[in-house]
């Protein structure tokens, strides 16, 4: 497809990238630590380090990986910890040591935590105490010859990190017994290495930064090979895409979503370091309130999110009384962003959400709208830099502009492939670097990307493509409505139809209600017959709405 959308690129953001101005990771960080040393690079809890403490303290804890634990460059290191500052520490360590990373959900069943370390082949993880249960539980069906469990207040001072600890342990009862004898403390493990001394790992944009498991929605998790080259690329990619509108060294950005999520890990782990800001770290951001009273504490200029959390935040009244006055850039991904989410956010900051696109498989980001956007348009934005698309129908046809069809991406943020699984890869993987990325969408004449809906998601009714995204958009624009999910079901009559899971902002909202207000915005055959109002919707870690649970709730029903 013809590059389109370039005429529509803020001033200031280049067609193209050079994938190859840094051979890693580390090199990428080392050029902050070098301009912003002094500057405060990740704050959690009222506890703040400077890109110079968290370069040193990292440094450490590499020359622990290497000297005590004799891992090599190559070796896979699984880190299992929410949003801390350890998990800085761990992530810039294990690549100063020339490790891979595996990013591990810390709320993970022990099933689940084996399926990983097995598929991958990591045999040393570091955990938070509070899921330590789970390794505990694993260690019998799978290899891990080195174990690292740090506390929550662990990054702390010698005092608050006493009583935090005593706190989360004791007075809170967030930390399950657990025993595993072996277990190395992560303090230890970092004073330990500050007497060491670290050798320097030469990395390349070949060496695999990351084994990033998909997120297993769709069937088996896939450990996605992610580069040195691929990660960089990406960086650069949105870090360009950023700078006309950051000052580097000056922006605080707000980090909700866990890290060991593609989008958190890019955006706000690596982009927003790569424009030296403070990233401001929220680690259990379903506490709305103690999430609200952390905001309250800085100026925070920019924030990453899912819908639902934007939706949670808006519908919050002290959310209302937060200092807005600094925000300039608010990224939505992971999940389609709806208008009446974004119209309300809009409202109450008078910042407009923005909306991203990507995918595991890319490091993530694809598509970004542009910063100098001022209202919803409902696209995922407009092709980064260096990155080619293209839409293609059932027989691989590449389809007109307006068109329907499966969007395919080409870029240097393009994964190596599946980990140990070439036939997957062969599924996604066109043989000229094209990735299928199983979603439906199509593209303006302006150059902006609009998703229908994922494939798999897609229902017939009666012969007519119905996307359960357009459907949960309209009806998320009902005022007494808080959060919908839409599915297809069987029917004898139309083939499938479409069932409406509701949780009501107004308790006095009927099934009634919704039908009349959807009948003003969509034919008759979008419009589902079925509705079940719930007081909550299932969700991933991150905040996704899971279709795929509620489709499994209907099937065993």
């Amino acid at each position: 497809m013809e590059s389109i959308w370039l005429k529509n690129y803020p001033q200031g953001v280049p067609a193209e990238i050079d994938p190859n101005k840094f051979p890693s990771i580390v090199h990428v960080f080392k050029n902050t630590v070098a301009q912003y040393a002094n500057r405060p690079a990740v704050a959690n809890l009222r506890t703040v380090l400077s890109y110079q403490e968290l370069d040193e303290v990292s440094d450490a804890f590499a020359a622990f990986l290497q000297k005590i634990l004799k891992l090599q460059k190559g070796d896979r290191l699984a880190i299992m910890l929410p949003n801390l500052i350890q998990y800085m520490v761990v992530l810039y360590g294990a690549f100063k040591a020339g490790l891979t990373v595996v990013n591990v959900n810390p709320l993970y069943t022990a099933d689940e935590l084996v399926y990983q370390l097995q598929d991958s082949g990591a045999e040393t993880i570091v955990v938070l105490a509070n899921f330590a249960k789970t390794v505990q539980q694993a260690l019998g069906r799978v290899k891990i010859k080195n174990i690292v469990v740090t506390e929550v207040g662990d990054a702390f001072a010698a005092i608050k990190s006493i009583l935090v600890n005593f706190v989360v342990k004791h007075i809170k009862k967030m930390v399950p017994a657990f025993s595993i004898p072996q277990a190395i403390k992560y303090r230890k493990a970092i004073q330990q290495g500050k007497h060491l001394t670290l050798d320097l790992i030469e990395l390349t944009g070949k060496d695999l930064a990351f084994l990033q498991y998909t997120g297993g929605t769709t069937g088996v998790a896939k450990g996605a090979m992610l580069s040195h080259r691929n990660m960089v690329a990406n960086i650069e990619q949105a870090f360009n895409w950023m700078l006309p509108f950051i000052e580097c060294g000056h922006e605080i950005v707000v980090t909700p979503l866990p890290l060991y999520h593609i989008f958190s890990l890019l955006a706000n782990c690596l982009v927003f370091m790569r424009a030296g800001s403070l990233n401001l770290l929220i680690t259990n951001p379903r506490d709305i309130d103690g999430f609200i009273k952390e905001l309250k504490s800085y100026k925070f200029t920019s924030m990453t999110g899912v819908n639902t959390l934007f939706n949670a935040l808006a519908n919050n009244k002290k959310f209302k009384t937060a200092d807005f006055s600094c925000l300039k850039v608010v990224l939505g991904g992971g999940m389609a962003i709806q208008r009446a989410v974004a119209d309300k956010w809009q409202k109450i900051t008078g910042v407009h959400l923005l909306e991203a696109y990507g995918l595991t498989e890319t490091c993530p980001a694809v598509t970004i709208n542009p910063l100098t956007l001022k209202q919803y348009n409902g696209s995922i934005g407009l092709p980064i830099p260096s990155t080619q698309i293209k839409i293609l129908d059932e027989d691989g046809h590449e389809v007109s502009i307006g068109e329907r069809g499966e969007l395919c991406i080409k870029g240097p943020q393009v994964m190596e492939g599946y980990w140990n699984m070439p036939a997957e890869t062969n599924k996604v993987m066109l043989p000229d670097g094209w990735l299928k990325t199983g979603d439906i969408a199509k593209v303006d004449e302006e150059g902006f990307v609009y998703i229908v809906d994922r494939k798999k998601d897609m229902v017939v009714v009666s012969g007519f493509n119905v996307y359960p995204n357009e459907v949960e958009d309209i009806i998320a624009l009902h005022p007494g409505v808080l959060e919908v999910a839409v599915i297809g079901m069987l029917s004898e009559k139309t083939g499938e139809a479409l069932k409406a899971f509701v949780v009501k902002k107004d308790p006095s909202l009927t099934k009634e209600d919704i039908i009349t207000f959807c009948r003003e915005h969509l034919t008759a055959y979008k419009i589902p017959k079925i509705y079940e109002f719930r007081n909550e919707l299932p969700k991933s870690n991150v905040g996704k709405i899971l279709r795929r649970a509620l489709r499994n709730e209907e099937k065993n029903s």
